[in-house]
C-alpha cells in the first residue's frame, strides 16, 4: 500500500510512554528514527501477525535489540505505538 502526503502523526499508549521514558538516550533516539520511517511509510514494516487478515494495520519494526509495535489509524493519519521492547 502506498501513502502519499504528510507523514502520519505519532502517539504513544500509556505503557509505551513509560518504557520510552526509561530508555537510555541513544535507544530513545533509535525509537524516534524508526518512528520517522514508519510515519513516512506506515506499511513499510512487516505486519505483526501475517496470518490475521484483519490485522493489516498492526505493524512490527525491529532494529537490533529494539522492537516497536504500532497501529496505523488511517482516517486521522496517526500511528499509535502500542509497545516498545528493548533487550539491552
Amino acid at each position: 500500500m502506498t501513502v502519499s502526503g504528510q507523514p502520519y502523526a505519532v502517539r504513544f499508549s500509556a505503557p509505551a510512554v513509560k518504557i520510552l521514558d526509561s530508555l537510555p538516550e541513544h535507544v530513545e533516539d533509535t525509537v524516534w528514527d524508526i518512528l520517522g520511517a514508519a510515519a513516512a511509510a506506515p506499511w513499510g514494516f512487516r505486519q505483526w501477525n501475517a496470518e490475521d487478515i484483519e490485522g493489516e494495520d498492526v505493524r512490527y519494526a525491529s532494529v537490533g535489540q529494539l522492537s516497536l509495535t504500532y497501529w496505523i489509524n488511517r482516517p486521522p493519519r496517526r500511528l499509535t505505538v502500542l509497545n516498545i521492547v528493548w533487550l539491552g
